[in-house]
């Protein structure tokens, strides 16, 4: 079963920007991409390094310490050296209010 919990407001968030933020002890970072939302734990599967602060291009983010990249949107793996996909999260607006679901948040 879902669980959603409201981590932002949209105005936090304007397209092209990104933000950080901690849900039980968890960093995820927050992406507006075309007026889109999308949440990814912010840590590197290759070497726990943080994400958020990596470029990134379209819906790829580049981890800055060894260049892997993953898409934001699921999380998978689209460059080396990281092997291990990224957790994401099911992102919803409503109304200001961006929620994610933090169901397998442990």
């Amino acid at each position: 079963m879902a669980n959603f919990v409201k981590v932002a407001e949209t105005s936090e968030l304007p397209p092209g920007e990104r933000m950080i933020v901690e849900v039980d002890g968890l960093f995820i970072a927050l992406f507006n991409v075309n007026g889109e939302i999308y949440a990814i734990e912010d840590i590197c599967t290759h070497d726990d390094g943080p994400l958020a602060e990596g470029e990134l291009y379209g819906y790829e983010i580049e981890c800055p310490r060894h260049g892997a990249r993953f898409d934001i949107r699921d999380g998978r793996v689209l460059r080396f050296p990281a092997v291990t996909p990224i957790t994401s999260f099911e992102v919803r607006v409503e109304g200001e209010d961006i929620l994610i679901n933090v169901e397998d948040v442990e």
